[in-house]
Order: C-alpha cells, then structure tokens, then sequence
C-alpha cells in the first residue's frame, strides 16, 4: 500500500469517526486513470433531478427492465448470496483470498465503453456525427430535424459523404432494405410517447443497461465494416455504430440474467441518528460481505465482469466492472494496514463498534477493508475508423466497510462506511445470448453482398415486434469489423 493511499485512507476514517453521520451520508471520492480524485463525477441527472432523487426512480425502472418485479413487494429481499450471481463460487474467507493472490485482479480484456443512446436525442435514431443535428435537450427539436432532412432522400441523393452522417439505426434500415424505416422509426417513437404523456423526456433516459451487458458479453468492434445496402449503396459502419446495435440487441432482447441486491425505491429512507446508517433492509443491501464475496469471485476467480448499479449514488449507475484491488483497515483504531492480522478486531473487544446493535451473532471477528473499484463509463460515439482500450472511459470509486467473520474465518456479514453503496449487482449468465430470432437464419451473408432477402423480410419485423436488430446480422458486423 503506497503511503499516499494510506494517508487517504487514513483521513477518511478519521473524519468517519469524528462525524459519522456527516461521513456516511458523502458521496464516495471518484478518481481517473491516474488516481487524481474527482471533485465532480459524470452524472446522467440535471441538478433538479438529483435533488428530487429522481435517480432513485430511475434504478427502479433499470430493475423493471432486467427482470419481472412485482410493484407491492421487495424483490430479492432475502436473497443477498453472492453464490447466486458469480460464475465460480471458490473463496469464502479472506485469508484464503490473500494467499491465492485476489486482493486485487484485473480483467484480461476490457469491457469496451459505448454511448448510453440517450432517448431524448433519439436512441439509435441519434445522428452524432451531423454537425448540424441539434443535440438539443428538447426532443422535439431533435426530431424536426431528421423529419426536414430524412433520410430516404439523402440515401436517394447518392452523396456519400452524406449518407455516412446517417445515425446507426438509419444505416441499419438501409442494410436491410427497410423502406418503412422501422427500426428508426421505433427509436423515435420511445421519445415521442414520453414527450407526449408528460411534455419532455428525461435526459437520464437510455439504454445503459443494454449497452453495460453487451460491453463484456460481445468482442469490442475494432474496426470498422464496409458493407453492402440492400439497393448496392456502400455503408460504413464505424465502431460506434456497430457498438450502438449491439447495445440495443442487449437492452430489448430477454436473456438469462443473474442478480443479487435489495430494491429501495424510498427516497428519504430512515437513518440511525446515532451513524447514519441506513435502517432499512431493503435499502442496505447490497450487504458489504456479498459486495465483497462477488467481486472476489466473478473478477478474480471468474475473470468475468458484472455490472455494478448503485441507486442511491447518482454519479455511478449501471457499470461493468474493469478491476479491484483492496487493503485493510482495523476498524477499532481505524488505521490502515497491509496486515490481516492487524486488521482483524475480536467482537468481544471491539468497545467502541458504532453498529454492534446490528452485529450478527454468529460474527466471531470484524476486519475493516478500503476497495478501489475501476469500472467503465461511458463515451461519446465518434467516426474513429477503430477501436481500442485506450479509448475507453474508466474511473474509480473507492468503498470503505467491514467484513463480521465467524469462527473459522468465513465472511458472514458486514457494514458499510457510507450509504451511497452498491445496492444491486447483476450479470447475464456466462454463455448466454441475446438471441432474435430463435431460430437460425437461413444462408449466408458476406460484407460484398446485400443482406440475404429472408434476412431482410425478418429484420423489419422485428425492428417493429421487439424494437431490436437481428443477432445475426450485429454478430456479423462485428466479424466484418474485426476480420
């Protein structure tokens, strides 16, 4: 542990135990690449939202979308075992943790950063490297825009330079020979329902959780894709287009998903007047020893990402993870330390414990523990013609809480140091795919080619059953990108 780390670490739990409500209600610093903290972290939430916590509604309905949750009960109450949602379930102690080398791990290949395809801006419908589309906060306004400047007519026009500004999904349409514009116009019509029903669209509005699947569950496009219209006009894909469907594929298809974390939809949750400390179930969990227990095993056993949403910190929402590493604390004299032993405090002589009431009984020793935590953001799409890790938007947050321990060292429960945590956990299941249709699609497409005509015929109906891309052909694209 650098000694700067240290002293960071150090600090914080001394301004922990001179304020604790004051501590745990703080957001948890934010770093860059280089470990220079953050002051102000990237958030999808106007000022108004944050202070109405509309984030808060917004982890809500990311929850809606993952899974079928019944509205009048507490979904996955109970249920907080990290055996539930890692890959390899291997290590449940920390000892064990530290001889095997996982106090800190690092993933082989980066997730790979995307665009949240923001509905105000028209989800894949977004013309991003039109530097006349208006980008404006105003739906309405964005949408005027593609109405005066369809894209029939600049496919029609034959200007390259011209149909290459075209958005992802006006692309696609083209690909498959879409006269109906279908999967366009199923992007426009997300915004148009919202602005419609209620006079705006909420600019947090995406498809973050398609895109925070698809970063590790399919190959980085690292190129581009020179391609085929269904009328023989040449279309580039470029990375960021090929990105963006396979965000959507991910957001729109059901496909096996694991998940482990409370839901707290209660935005001004009870507190202990004493710490601070969030008093309902619903709103602690995620419990610290599952956090612990997940990460160690899915990153470093696994060596597999999962995706960390954290309702009640709105600077950090739904991000694949890239990278952990972790020391000690001991959380009776709140210093830091390399040392496990040091570290660890027997319950029976931790006096001056601020949870003891909400110990477990079946906690023999307490161990404090400071995480960094690296996971991926997102980016803006741009035409660079490939694609790397070095692009990508990587920050750290780290978490400071401690692990109860029972007698032969297993970890069993813990606290949280702040109550902006990681309270819902989720991966889709290793293997699994986002898969439409269900059945194999007839022949073969090569990049010199025009998609295949039944390929075509299908592509349109799901663009408007499902408001997705077919699998085959986002697969494909990513071949064509990285052959």
């Amino acid at each position: 542990m650098s000694t700067s780390r240290q002293d960071q670490i150090n600090g914080d739990l001394q301004t922990f135990q001179n304020n604790p409500i004051e501590f745990m209600n703080q957001l948890p610093p934010k770093y860059d690449r280089q470990g220079n903290e953050q002051v102000i972290g990237t958030t999808l939430f106007d000022q108004t939202a944050i202070d109405n916590k509309k984030y808060v509604d917004a982890g809500d309905e990311l929850r809606g979308k993952l899974t079928d949750i019944h509205p009048t009960r507490a979904a996955f109450e109970g249920n907080d075992r990290a055996q539930d949602l890692v890959d390899i379930y291997r290590y449940s102690g920390l000892k064990i943790m530290e001889t095997n080398g996982l106090m800190e791990s690092k993933l082989d290949e980066s997730p790979w950063s995307d665009d949240y395809w923001a509905i105000y801006l028209g989800v894949l419908g977004k013309r991003y490297a039109d530097p006349n589309f208006p980008a404006s906060q105003d739906w309405k306004q964005n949408f005027d825009y593609v109405q005066a400047n369809p894209a029939q007519a600049i496919l029609a026009s034959g200007n390259a330079a011209a149909i290459n500004l075209l958005s992802p999904s006006e692309k696609y349409d083209a690909l498959v020979g879409d006269v109906n514009q279908s999967l366009t116009t199923q992007m426009w019509n997300e915004g148009r329902y919202y602005y419609e029903s209620y006079g705006k669209v909420e600019t947090w509005m995406g498809i973050c959780h398609g895109w925070a699947a698809a970063a590790y569950m399919l190959p980085r496009p690292t190129g581009t894709a020179t391609v085929v219209a269904a009328n023989g006009t040449p279309l580039t894909f470029y990375p960021s287009d090929i990105k963006a469907l396979a965000s959507l594929l991910w957001a729109k298809i059901n496909t096996s998903t694991r998940f482990i974390g409370g839901r707290c939809n209660d935005k001004n949750p009870s507190s202990d007047p004493n710490t601070g400390r969030l008093l309902s179930n619903k709103c602690f969990d995620t419990n610290p020893g599952s956090w612990h227990l997940s990460v160690v095993n899915q990153v470093g056993v696994s060596r597999r990402s999962m995706v960390l949403d954290v309702t009640y910190d709105y600077e950090v929402w739904n991000q694949p993870i890239l990278d952990y590493n972790y020391t000690y604390f001991n959380p009776k004299t709140r210093i830091a330390t390399n040392s496990l032993a040091e570290a660890t405090v027997l319950k029976s002589n931790f006096n001056n414990d601020l949870f003891s009431q909400y110990r477990s009984q079946a906690a023999d020793s307490v161990v404090g523990i400071a995480m960094d935590i690296a996971y991926m953001v997102e980016t803006s799409p741009t035409h660079n013609p490939s694609d790397n890790a070095s692009n990508d938007g990587v920050k750290m947050v780290r978490y400071l809480y401690d692990l109860e321990l029972d007698m032969v060292g297993n970890i069993i429960g813990g606290e949280w140091y702040k109550n902006a945590h990681p309270d819902f956990l989720w991966t889709p299941a290793k293997g699994s795919t986002a898969l439409v249709p269900s059945t194999p699609l007839p022949g073969s497409w090569k990049s010199n080619q025009p998609v295949p005509v039944q390929w075509r015929e299908l592509a349109a109906q799901i663009a408007t059953s499902k408001a997705a891309p077919l699998t085959e052909i986002v697969e494909r694209l990513i071949a064509f990108a990285n052959a």
